[in-house]
């Protein structure tokens, strides 16, 4: 820990001195200034312990156990004390860390190994503590008197058939005489189920989020709430906090209103039928009851599209990686790249449509909230896009300060063009992620003035702290401040926990490819290239949502030089870039690094 007048930034610690610790340690150091004015950091002592579970395999030396743990989280193996049983050699076991030993708590197989890995290294709790256990046996009753009765409200929810922690329901009202419609989006009541403080909202809280693992999910809160009780399943009545917007004939929202409701959900629908809807392929399984709903909610997803297109911004669309998993023998099956329908355009608009207007809601009346923001790029940013769409043949003219209307206007550029996948790569990229914050700002990619969320609250902690914010207000509290700091403390918790989420999600998607692709080897794909690195290149494999790497020694035509800027590799006779195809062969592949390996697939000229 520096003191607070040190304006040294960081300081180097020699390898042997980190054998105590693992990452995400907080430690306090001596700093020792050399005199080419490098900082050393000596003398570490352990502040407070970041990792309390570890994941490891068991090694000896010579009659003594050692764990050996996962190398991002300690570069050394750990002494095993009191172990239960002997511990064999080779065997895979999640451990609880002590200050100079670990203590096993359980053996993992091998088909467990990759996944327990993931797990203990970005700390995703999966076990119920007893009290959050026992507080499932006495949930309140919801009182409905002090709800609206929607219950005879035509009523919808979307979602993919695989999900059941149904958070929103949609409904909408026929449009006014001035053309003006009401579009009702319901939201779970998490708060009537779980009060803040009691022992259920701190695991909710620990968690920050659902964690959405291929083939097993992580959820926030418990199934018998994520999947039952609060989810808004059909036929069934369900408490909420609805969000009631008014959209006038150009898409603008002129008023908002927020209240507890008591809700029934009619039917549900999966994307595939209501893409199918819209798109004008009316499947038979969409009741005929259910048109009159999804025309209304299509006439408000084109009012508010036509409205945010007015403001700029951006869609981040591109093809992900779905993969299936066979849950007996927890070997993935299949792996295909599957991209967004015009079902998915309109429930992302409408949802969010209600949280923008619930922040402005919220703002108006000078109440705290938790707020997504996501940040205006400076010119490095921009300049690197503009050399990458350079690159692609695409003539940006990008100026900083970039405006969310000017990116719209060079989204336009690339839109539905054979570089549109590459170019949203890039792009999600250069703007980077968003982030929670007390202070209400701008949402760059959405073009939205204010923006949190607020329609998943099952799922998101934040929308729940929104949720108990709004529920207070209307329950006449008014001692509610903007600013709060120990909000800003939860806020920047709950970022931690989305980065470790999705950190964690993206490898158990790479390593459960990369699994599946060492059957692959030999196979050959016709691949784009859309990151160049230090090593090498990265190509997307079509059809997959992923990609694999090719190393720069396998490249012909070199040695390359790596021009980071405009994403090349530069050589004396040959360049690669991004948005370029280049036929590959899978030659290998890694599930505990979740990479796959390609070579190119050379060709005379």
């Amino acid at each position: 820990m520096l003191a607070e007048d040190q304006p040294t930034q960081s300081a180097f610690i020699t390898p042997p001195d980190l054998n105590p610790f693992m990452a995400g340690d907080l430690v306090s150091a001596r700093l020792v200034v050399q005199d080419d004015g490098r900082c050393l950091a000596r003398d570490l002592k352990l502040v407070q312990m970041g990792h309390r579970t570890v994941f490891g395999t068991v090694v000896h030396r010579g009659q003594r156990p050692f764990l050996k743990v996962d190398r991002r989280v300690s570069n050394t193996d750990w002494p095993i004390e009191s172990p239960q049983t002997a511990l064999e050699d080779g065997i895979n076991v999640v451990a609880r860390r002590e200050r100079h030993h670990v203590v096993p708590l359980r053996a993992v197989t091998e088909a467990d190994s990759i996944l327990q890995r993931i797990l203990v290294r970005y700390d995703i709790r999966v076990d119920l503590p007893a009290a959050a256990q026992a507080q499932l046996g006495t949930l309140p009753d919801v009182d409905p008197s002090n709800r609206r009765d929607l219950r005879d409200e035509p009523t919808l929810t979307i979602d993919d058939d695989s999900s059941m922690d149904l958070d929103d329901a949609l409904s909408v009202h026929l449009p006014a005489p001035d053309g003006g419609l009401r579009l009702l989006v319901h939201i779970a009541d998490v708060d009537s189920m779980v009060p803040e403080g009691t022992a259920l909202d701190d695991e909710a809280r620990a968690r920050g989020t659902s964690v959405y693992l291929a083939g097993q999910v992580v959820p926030m809160l418990p199934r018998a709430l994520s999947e039952d009780r609060l989810s808004l399943l059909p036929g069934v009545d369900r408490p909420a906090l609805t969000a009631e917007l008014r959209i006038d004939a150009e898409g603008g929202v002129t008023s908002v209103d927020l209240y507890r409701s008591l809700i029934r959900s009619d039917h549900r629908l999966n994307y595939e039928q209501v893409g199918a809807f819209l798109d004008g392929r009316a499947p038979d399984d969409v009741p005929e009851p259910l048109h009159p709903t999804l025309r209304r909610l299509r006439a408000v997803g084109a009012r508010l599209a036509v409205a945010r297109s007015r403001r700029g911004g951006i869609r981040i669309l591109r093809e992900e990686a779905y993969i299936t998993v066979d849950h007996g023998s927890k070997e993935p099956t299949h792996i295909e790249g599957r991209t967004s329908n015009s079902a998915h355009a309109l429930v992302e608009r409408l949802m969010v449509a209600a949280n923008e207007a619930v922040a402005g809601w919220l703002v108006q009346r000078g109440l705290p909230g938790l707020f997504r923001v996501h940040d205006q790029p400076d010119g490095r940013r921009v300049e690197a896009l503009a050399e990458s769409a350079e690159h692609l043949g695409f003539t940006p003219v990008l100026v900083s300060p970039l405006t969310p209307l000017g990116l719209a206007a060079f989204e336009a550029q690339f839109a539905g063009t054979a570089h549109e996948p590459v170019m949203r790569t890039v792009m999600t990229r250069v703007l980077g992620p968003a982030r929670y914050t007390v202070t209400p700002s701008l949402h760059f990619g959405l073009a939205a003035p204010l923006y949190l969320h607020f329609t998943s609250p099952i799922r998101r902690y934040a929308d729940l702290v929104v949720h108990r914010i709004v529920k207070a207000y209307l329950d006449g509290r008014r001692d509610l401040y903007s600013g709060d700091p120990e909000l800003e403390t939860l806020a920047q918790h709950i970022n931690d926990r989305a980065y470790k989420a999705t950190k964690a999600e993206r490898e158990r998607k790479d390593a459960l490819a990369a699994r599946l692709f060492i059957s692959k080897v030999g196979d050959r794909y016709a691949g784009t290239i859309v990151a160049v690195k230090a090593f090498g290149l990265v190509v997307e494999l079509p059809g997959t949502g992923i990609s694999g790497t090719v190393a720069m020694d396998d490249l012909p035509g070199g040695p390359f030089r790596v021009d980071q800027a405009r994403q090349r590799l530069l050589g004396p006779h040959r360049s690669f870039g991004i948005g370029a195809d280049l036929a590959v062969e899978v030659v290998g592949a890694d599930e505990t690094l979740g990479r796959i390996e390609l070579k190119p697939i050379h060709h005379p000229g």
